[in-house]
This record gives structure tokens, C-alpha cells and sequence, in this order.
């Protein structure tokens, strides 16, 4: 299809927005069955990308509003049902606790691109070739258009926050081509890396170490070691071990569906509310409403407490869609 004008442009935008939220289940699922106890190190490094996904998913909300667009975020197409491929991508998506299973889909998930890979801007082979075709695509309108016939939103709906928790990652206003270019830097990097292993930043953890990219902290805790400096791609990480403790795994079903359990379901649809409400506040953030983006995380808290009531009933969230007028 190419991204030929703006309209081309916000269409691809909004996929990026619904690419990045479509990450978030299956990840709050790896994270939420762990035991902090027990497995601080996996906890530490899923919840930090967890974070990070959710200002990529806010860097690519900015972006369309900047070019005049419209996030949308609280829509059945948000929630498809589980397994599902990621929006216009290749990978399937499922919902699974943390384990091989879970790494495996997560590595492919940000599998950095080969060099030389060509951008693409639908069915695309990774993320990164995605975020290269929509960075072709920007260039091209701005020195075609002019950055002005380009970036014609409302600066106010711009949403930045402070800074956010386990993590060193930043979100930014986004108001021109430099900034937008910066945005979907800020994205890559932290996925699949600053042309490597690291994503650029100083680890939030540990200050003294350079913070690695998304698809090598998966590596980190497939192959159970961290990376260090010195390390390649090629020799894998050497670094301290990673312990991980099998006992501290709470069972899940691969992606639950509605349960006939009356208690189970009460739960499972408890969680949903609870999700579609976080979905509402961050369009509504995205929309107008900026500050509420602080009301949307906080609402996030109410999740983890979903999660764990539901792995301690034996099953798991559905992340099924509630439409407004039935949410209660």
C-alpha cells in the first residue's frame, strides 16, 4: 500500500497504536505469574519492558496526534481474542505464563530486523521494519508537503509524565519531524537495540550498567546469564547468572476462555472491566484529556490483583472487550 499522504500516514499510526497494545496482555500474563520472591531478576526485566511498551504505545499515540490524528484505544478490534496475530504483523500472539513458550513467542516478537532489511508497511516481517517504513513515509511528506501541512495537530493533546517507573525511558511531546523521528528512535532502540545490544539508556536497576534492548533481555533470561560489556550478539551474554526458580511459576491455561466456573467467570469478567476501563482512560488521555494518563496507570494497579485472584482460582484473564454501556 506505501504511505503516499497524511491520511496513509495516520492509518499507520494507528496500527503502530494498536501493534504496541497488543504486546501488553500476553507480557502482563508472562509478568503477573511470577513470584517476586522467588524470581526477582524475570520479574525485573518483563516488567521493565512491560513499562517501556507502554511509552512506545504513548510515543506512537503522540506521533498521530501531532499529524492530526485521533488514537483510538477503547475498540473491539483492541481485543480480538487470544491466540491472535499482532496487527498487521506475523507473529502470533498468545496468552501464556512465564516459561519457554512464552520467551520463545517474546523473542520473536522483537526480533531486531537483518541488516539491510527493507522497510515494510503492512505484513511486515519485524517491528523495526514497520517503524522504518513509517519513518520513509514522514520524511517523504515533509519534504513534499512541508512539515507544516504535515504536523497540523493540537500541541495540548500532547501527553508527557514524569518519569516512569522501572525504567529510564522517556516520553516526550512530539511537534515536528525532528521530535517524531526522535519518538520512533526512542522506540526501536528499546525494542531491538541501538544497532546492537544496547537500547542507549542507563539501566534503572543497576546505574552502573548500560540498560540492554528488549529482545536481549529475553536472551538474558533464555540463556541465564546478563549481558556486559565486551558481549556480542554473536557470543551471546557472559555476564552474572540469572536464577530462576520453576517452583515460583504460577500455573496458567494457554489462553483462557470464559469459564462455566461461576466464580472463575465473576473474576475473569471483574479483570475485563477492570482492562476496558484502563483502554477508556488512555483514549481519553490520548484525546483531549492528557492528564489522565496518571488515572490510567493507577488503574493498571487494579490488574495485578485480577491476575492473581484469577492463577489462584487455577485459570486466567480472557482479555475480552466489554462494550461501555455493559461495564459495571
Amino acid at each position: 500500500m506505501g504511505i503516499n499522504d497524511v491520511d496513509d500516514l495516520r492509518e499507520h499510526l494507528q496500527w503502530a497504536v494498536e501493534l504496541e497494545h497488543a504486546t501488553l496482555p500476553p507480557y502482563l500474563c508472562a509478568l503477573y505469574s511470577l513470584d517476586p520472591a522467588r524470581n526477582a531478576d524475570a520479574v525485573e526485566l518483563v516488567g521493565s519492558v512491560f513499562v517501556e511498551e507502554m511509552i512506545h504505545l504513548s510515543l506512537a499515540a503522540n506521533i498521530l496526534n501531532a499529524v492530526g490524528g485521533a488514537p483510538r484505544l477503547d475498540a473491539p478490534e483492541l481485543l480480538p481474542g487470544f491466540p491472535r496475530q499482532l496487527p498487521h504483523g506475523s507473529v502470533e500472539l498468545e496468552l501464556l505464563p512465564f516459561g519457554p513458550a512464552a520467551l520463545e513467542m517474546f523473542l520473536k516478537l522483537e526480533q531486531p530486523e537483518a541488516a539491510g532489511a527493507p522497510p515494510e508497511d503492512d505484513h511486515y516481517e519485524t517491528i523495526g521494519q514497520f517503524y522504518q517504513a513509517i519513518e520513509l513515509g514522514l520524511r517523504e511528506l515533509c519534504e513534499r508537503l512541508g512539515e507544516e501541512k504535515v504536523f497540523t495537530g493540537d500541541p495540548k493533546r500532547q501527553v508527557t509524565v514524569g518519569t516512569f517507573q522501572h525504567t529510564n525511558g522517556k516520553l516526550d511531546a512530539v511537534t515536528d519531524l525532528a521530535s517524531a523521528l526522535a519518538a520512533l528512535e526512542e522506540i526501536v532502540e528499546q525494542g531491538e537495540g541501538a544497532g546492537g545490544i544496547w537500547d542507549g539508556d542507563r539501566d534503572f536497576f543497576h546505574p552502573d550498567r548500560d540498560e540492554v534492548a528488549h529482545y536481549y533481555r529475553f536472551e538474558e533470561l533464555e540463556l541465564g546469564r546478563r549481558y556486559q560489556r565486551g558481549d556480542t550478539p554473536a557470543s551471546g551474554p557472559t555476564g552474572e547468572p540469572i536464577t530462576l526458580d520453576p517452583a515460583g511459576i504460577a500455573p496458567m491455561p494457554p489462553n483462557p476462555q470464559p469459564s462455566a466456573d461461576p466464580a472463575v467467570r465473576a473474576a475473569q469478567l471483574e479483570f475485563d472491566n477492570t482492562y476496558c476501563m484502563v483502554l477508556y482512560l488512555l483514549e481519553q488521555a490520548f484525546n483531549g484529556e492528557p492528564t489522565m494518563i496518571r488515572d490510567s496507570i493507577r488503574a493498571m494497579y487494579g490488574l495485578k490483583a485480577g491476575m492473581l485472584k484469577l492463577l489462584n482460582l487455577g485459570s486466567g484473564p480472557t482479555f475480552t472487550y466489554i462494550e461501555p454501556d455493559d461495564r459495571t
